[in-house]
C-alpha cells in the first residue's frame, strides 16, 4: 500500500507532540511515519536504541517526523538528491527521510535488475540526510523480501559496513510482507539480515515488516525477535481504510512489550484515493 506521491512520516504520542503548527499541518497532509513514544527535541541526531516497547533517542524516549520518498523507480534523479533533502529539512522541518529502494515490483526494474543504479540513489539520499543532521531510513521496499534473502543480506551487509558509524541511519529490512507467516517466513528472513548487519559492526536500529502489508503487529508480538537487540516492528496504516481494529492490534503489540515504528502512513484510503479522513487521522495521532 503506497500512494503515488511523497508520503510523510512522523513519530509521536498524543496531541502534545503536534506543535509547530500541528506538525506543519500534519506534514502538509501527505501521510506518514509514526513511532510510538513521548516527544523530545530531535534537533541533534542521537543514537537510536530500544527498551521494552519504547524507542530511545540518545537514551530518552523521543519523537521524529519527516517524509518517505516514493519508490526509487519513479523520478529518482529528480527527488533523490541533496536539494530535496535540504528543502524538506528547512521548509517542512523534517527530522527524517525514507529511501524507499525498489527491489523488483510491478514489472519495473529495481535493485535486482540494476543494483549499482539503485544503490547510488539510496546513498545519495543517505549522504544528504547525514549532511543535514537528519535521520534516514534505508528501506528494502518489497512485498517479497523473504524470497530475496541472499540479495537483501548482501545489500544490508554493504550498507552496514558503509554507515555503521552514522547514528543517522536506520535499516528497514522488509517494507510490506503480504499474507505470509510471521514465524515461518518473515522471522527467519529477519534473523539472517539482522545477523549480517550486526556482523558488519552496525548497531543501528533495524525495523522489521509484519504480515499483511505490515499490519499484523500482533503476530510479531506473540513471537518476537527476543534474542536480537535494537529492533522495532513495522506498522502501516491509511486513515481512510484502517481504523480502530488496527489500532487495537497496535495497542496489543505495545502491551506485549515490542516497539512499533510506522514507516508509512496516509490520511486518505490505502489505494491513495478518497479525501482526507481527519477524524481517523487524529485518532491515530492521539
Amino acid at each position: 500500500m503506497t500512494i503515488n506521491r511523497l508520503n510523510a512520516m512522523f513519530a509521536c504520542n498524543g496531541k502534545e507532540s503536534l506543535s509547530q503548527n500541528m506538525l506543519s499541518t500534519l506534514l502538509k497532509t501527505l501521510g506518514g511515519l509514526v513511532l510510538f513514544g513521548a516527544i523530545v527535541s530531535a534537533n541533534a541526531v542521537q543514537p537510536i536504541t530500544t527498551q521494552g516497547n519504547k524507542v530511545l533517542f540518545g537514551g530518552k524516549v523521543g519523537s521524529i517526523s519527516g517524509n518517505s520518498m516514493y519508490w526509487s523507480i519513479w523520478g529518482p534523479e529528480k527527488y533523490y538528491n541533496a536539494d530535496v533533502v535540504r528543502w524538506l529539512k528547512n521548509d517542512w522541518s523534517s527530522d527524517v527521510v525514507r529511501a524507499a529502494m525498489a527491489v523488483s515490483e510491478q514489472g519495473r526494474y529495481g535493485y535486482l535488475h540494476d543494483a549499482s543504479t539503485h544503490k547510488a540513489h539510496v546513498k545519495r539520499l543517505v549522504d544528504a540526510a547525514i549532511a543535514n543532521d537528519m535521520y534516514v531510513i534505508i528501506d528494502w521496499h518489497s512485498h517479497h523480501a523473504h524470497q530475496q534473502r541472499d540479495a537483501a543480506v548482501g545489500f544490508f551487509r554493504e550498507m552496514a559496513q558503509t554507515y555503521k558509524n552514522s547514528p543517522n541511519v536506520i535499516f528497514e529490512i522488509y517494507n510490506e510482507p503480504l499474507a505470509i507467516s510471521w514465524s515461518g517466513d518473515i522471522k527467519p528472513y529477519a534473523v539472517a539480515v539482522i545477523d549480517a548487519i550486526r556482523n558488519a559492526g552496525a548497531n543501528n536500529l533495524v525495523i522489521v515488516g509484519t504480515p499483511n502489508w505490515s499490519q499484523d503487529v500482533d503476530a510479531a508480538a506473540n513471537d518476537p525477535l527476543s534474542d536480537k537487540t535494537n529492533v522495532a516492528y513495522t506498522l502501516h496504516f491509511y486513515a481512510g481504510t484502517h481504523g480502530q481494529n488496527l489500532r487495537n492490534k497496535a495497542a496489543y503489540a505495545l502491551s506485549k512489550g515490542i516497539p512499533l515504528f510506522v514507516t508509512e502512513w496516509g490520511s486518505v484510503n490505502a489505494d491513495g484515493n478518497g479525501g482526507v479522513n481527519q477524524g481517523e487521522t487524529y485518532a491515530w495521532v492521539d
